[in-house]
């Protein structure tokens, strides 16, 4: 692919040596051009290449990626550690489906980690498709196996547990799929989910959902064993020390381990890298408060990574003042987009900003699934970068998040409002933002995380 074609012509090293120490102290002289030249798209895109393979929460590959930033972080300057935490995880032994009736036959399963096992040989009941689960799809469904349409969160699991089922099936993919180019992922029932309940589940492929649906399935036999384990994930931590108020903390954060089956490198190797790329500037031009850059580990298993660093470091979290979150980046076609977890006036801010130095961002108050939410619950406003493919231009979870529909164009491009926007904050006489969620955002955020249910569960 033809990427040089969209990167910004470098300058000569004296020149560029001459604006990065001009630029601290006069940077409104500097033209967008210029601001391109303290990052590199390329170096983010050839870093994007060396950790862009699969490397899921807790494994083998997902470490040598975080050792990977720690060297790359140390090669810059700027010593990192990295920060083991534990995960709850399964070793799978078994997952069976089998139709009984109208017909025989056995689909291809994976099975939920941590979801509850079946009685040894497996367990036989009437089977059931109950669509999206409203009341009128589960008034039958007790006692029986369903399959279920969409994503398992809170709700729709609690629902199928107060129905009274005793197995549930979920399915992905499309029925376009190649046979060959559909993956089969293994998910894992979340400890959120855990804590309304257990029941022994397995999940197909949609094109197998379609054939024993339309085939007339009314009865199946469900296999299941598996047995919980714990496994280490890491979060790489790295810390450039404020010249003038050190205990004054803006962090910049991004995940970097991917799901099964995929590369992860537009969500979110590229977060990773455009990250490391302002690591390289703050080492250059020491900020007058302290930068911290944290890649978190297992951010696609439930956000664990931040939430451990939050409960890790509940002391040090006192001293941050906000979280840059940069979550999924680099497709060709798409748009730069921030959403904002905290006051009303840094929505504003960052829309006049964004204007006012020529970056084409779209900004609004919100909250985003990703590592910023755990800082939210803890009380630091955020802001998640993101570029988002568009229509049928980037794909995430899957086999086809690779490198060919990103461009180290598009990583400069994001990575460069970015940095102008953290250094504003690093380096401002006074920090303009408000230590707080507003109450709009904290509500969402509670929302996020299911509070009101698990109070009301811990209640009973």
């Amino acid at each position: 692919m033809a990427r040089r074609a969209f990167c910004a012509i470098m300058i000569p090293v004296r020149r560029r040596r001459f604006l990065l120490q001009g630029e601290a102290a006069r940077p409104e002289l500097l033209g967008a051009e210029e601001k391109r030249m303290y990052v590199n798209g390329e170096r983010a895109f050839d870093l994007l290449k060396r950790i862009g393979f699969t490397r899921v929460g807790g494994s083998e590959e997902e470490c040598r990626a975080a050792q990977i930033l720690r060297a790359e972080c140390e090669a810059a300057g700027v010593p990192a550690v990295v920060e083991p935490f534990e995960i709850d995880d399964a070793e799978l032994e078994a997952a069976e489906l089998e139709i009984l009736e109208p017909f025989r036959q056995t689909y291809p399963v994976t099975g939920y980690k941590c979801a509850q096992n079946t009685p040894e040989g497996g367990l036989a009941a009437d089977f059931l498709y109950v669509e999206d689960a409203t009341e009128v799809n589960l008034a039958d469904a007790r006692g029986k196996i369903v399959l279920v349409d969409g994503f398992m969160r809170v709700p729709l699991f609690r629902k199928l547990l107060d129905a009274g089922v005793v197995g549930i099936v979920t399915m992905e993919g499309a029925l376009r799929d190649r046979l060959e180019e559909t993956d089969l992922s293994t998910r894992k029932l979340r400890g959120p989910l855990r804590a309304f309940g257990n029941a022994p589940m397995v999940h197909l492929r949609v094109r197998d959902a379609f054939d024993l649906v339309s085939r007339g399935a009314c009865r199946a036999r469900l296999a299941l064993k598996n047995t919980p384990v714990k496994k280490t994930s890491h979060n790489v931590v790295a810390t450039i020390e404020g010249t003038e108020r050190p205990d004054e903390i803006l962090s910049f954060g991004a995940h970097y381990d991917s799901v099964e089956f995929s590369t992860g490198v537009y969500d979110n190797g590229a977060g990773s890298v455009i990250n490391m790329e302002i690591l390289r500037w703050f080492r250059e031009h020491p900020p007058r408060r302290t930068v911290k850059f944290m890649w978190y580990g297992s951010e696609e298993q439930g956000l664990e990574g931040s939430w451990a660093y939050v409960r890790a470091h509940a002391e040090e979290l006192k001293k941050h003042l906000l979280m840059i979150n940069v979550d999924i980046g680099g497709p060709v076609l798409g748009g730069d987009k921030a959403t904002v977890t905290a006051e009303e006036n840094l929505v504003h801010y960052l829309d006049y900003f964004t204007k006012l130095n020529g970056y084409s961002v779209a900004v609004n108050q919100g909250i985003y699934s990703s590592d910023s939410i755990p800082f939210a619950d803890s009380g630091v406003p955020g802001v998640n970068f993101y570029r988002a493919g568009a229509e049928g231009a980037a794909y995430i979870h899957c086999r086809h998040d690779t490198l060919g529909f990103l461009s180290a164009a598009m990583l400069e491009k994001t990575a460069v409002h970015v940095l102008d926007f953290g250094r504003s904050m690093a380096n401002a006489a006074v920090f303009p933002v408000a230590r707080k969620i507003p109450e709009n955002m904290a509500e969402e955020v509670g929302k996020y995380l299911y509070k009101k249910e698990l109070a009301e569960l811990k209640a009973e």
